[in-house]
């Protein structure tokens, strides 16, 4: 019949059932018993009280419950038993089949997606974070409007309008909420105005960013803490971290960076916290460089890893666009078999090993980051008048390498400098300076 979990604590508001289907197209084992594992560590996570979980074989899906009615006998039999007023499927389910599901378990039922909107509004903090997740619980919950009107049949003397006044209930409902949408929207283009403005503040004091991602509780948070001193939240629950934080690190060659701590990614990412988070998450589209974090302690995390560069590759990010470095985080606690799996790809310098908490590897990482950057920059020859002092002072404060000869009333520059530095600099000096050559990395 699969894994089955049983928890109990008597300090949880509410008591909860938590069943993992297994479609066709997947089948039961290590991972299926996982995701069941991280399904129940989400719904601990905002305090519910998980007394019975468990994963079932769903042979041929129905269309109408997903499930057959013998397991829905079961989990009705469960509930009675245990106490259980929610039922949560982790899994997508349509609207109709919530709602049928409810009728027939006579509990209230939520799906992946509602589990996963309801920990993103548990664990938001910041007026941008509210609103992201106000704009996805509202795409979702406008999906989901008929749930709420089980009494349509039931018919009263009208005012003469067609449809009845349960129909007329739902389109105002959906007018409010789409109203309520356009609001946040608008405000969350403020948002990203204001982020914006800071990312071209940021761009102005000539430092490059670098942005931390990974799959959720892999320890980005613990990571970003030490190697830039702050104290972001770090807590082993899954999504302890939602809205990016921003810090600068000084590199081996002395050169500054931005490093950037992101919401981490979950397998099955509903499609309406992408679309809400896509403003957060333009810190990664717009950094130059990525730092995908592993946790190398986690068995399942290779299928992880996977589920990162899919939700990289919907936002449009991939090895061929932007420079990407695998960094295996907890090697400290990690079992030798998983770190002699990676160690091929450490001892090419296509991955770094390091423990967020001991430190382990962190000076590999930073000069790592260096030799990256200045690896992914643009070589040019520039010709600047001698008495454009600040733009060759801002060369020599940007440059990987650089060298310069006096040419007359002219200085000669000769400098390997990041892309985007290299844009700034022709965006604030191009009418003081000349390009004479210049070749981008291959």
């Amino acid at each position: 019949m699969g894994h089955e979990f049983v928890a109990a604590r008597d300090d949880a508001p509410e008591r909860v059932i938590i069943v993992r289907p297994i479609l066709p197209d997947k089948r039961a084992g290590t991972e299926t018993a996982a995701s069941l594992k991280e399904a129940i560590s989400l719904a601990e996570g905002i305090g519910l009280q998980v007394i019975f979980a468990r994963e079932t074989q769903i042979p041929k899906p129905k269309a109408a419950t997903l499930v057959g009615e013998g397991l829905i006998s079961e989990i009705k039999q469960e509930a009675v038993l245990k106490r259980a007023s929610l039922v949560i499927f982790d899994a997508a389910l349509s609207p109709a089949q919530q709602r049928n599901l409810e009728r027939a378990l006579e509990k209230k039922v939520l799906d992946r997606t509602g589990l996963i909107l309801e920990v993103f509004g548990a664990r938001a903090r910041t007026r941008e974070g509210v609103l992201q997740v106000s704009l996805a619980a509202l795409s979702y919950q406008r999906t989901r409007l008929v749930r709420s009107w089980t009494h349509l049949e039931r018919q009263r003397g009208g005012a003469g309008f067609t449809g009845g006044p349960g129909e007329r209930q739902i389109e105002l409902d959906r007018r409010q909420i789409d109203n309520q949408i356009d609001r946040i929207k608008s405000q969350l283009e403020d948002v990203r105005r204001t982020r914006t403005q800071h990312r071209n503040n940021r761009q102005r004091s000539n430092s490059a960013t670098v942005a931390l991602v990974g799959y959720t509780n892999v320890g980005k948070s613990t990571l970003f803490n030490f190697l830039t001193g702050a104290g972001v939240l770090s807590a082993d629950q899954l999504f302890a971290t939602l809205d990016p934080t921003m810090r600068g690190v000084v590199l081996p060659s002395g050169s500054k960076i931005i490093l950037s701590d992101t919401v981490g990614f979950i397998a099955e990412l509903p499609t309406q916290l992408v679309e809400a988070f896509r403003a957060t998450l333009e810190e990664v589209l717009e950094a130059d460089l990525i730092l995908h974090v592993h946790d190398l302690a986690d068995p399942e995390h290779i299928i992880q890893a996977e589920d990162v560069k899919m939700v990289l590759a919907e936002l449009g990010i991939d090895r061929g666009s932007k420079k990407i470095i695998d960094v295996y985080n907890k090697v400290d606690i990690a079992n030798v078999k998983d770190i002699d799996l990676v160690q091929p790809a450490i001892n090419s310098g296509q991955a770094i090993a390091v423990s967020a908490v001991t430190g382990e590897g962190a000076e590999v990482l930073l000069s790592s980051i260096d030799e990256a950057l200045a690896a992914n920059g643009s070589e040019v020859v520039v010709r600047i008048s001698c008495a454009a002092g600040d733009a060759l002072a801002y060369l020599y404060r940007t440059a990987f390498s650089i060298s310069s000869e006096s040419d007359g009333e002219d200085v000669i520059v000769r400098a390997k400098l990041a892309k985007s530095d290299l844009a700034r600099f022709v965006k604030q000096w191009s009418g003081t300076a000349i390009i004479e050559a210049a070749r981008s990395p291959n």
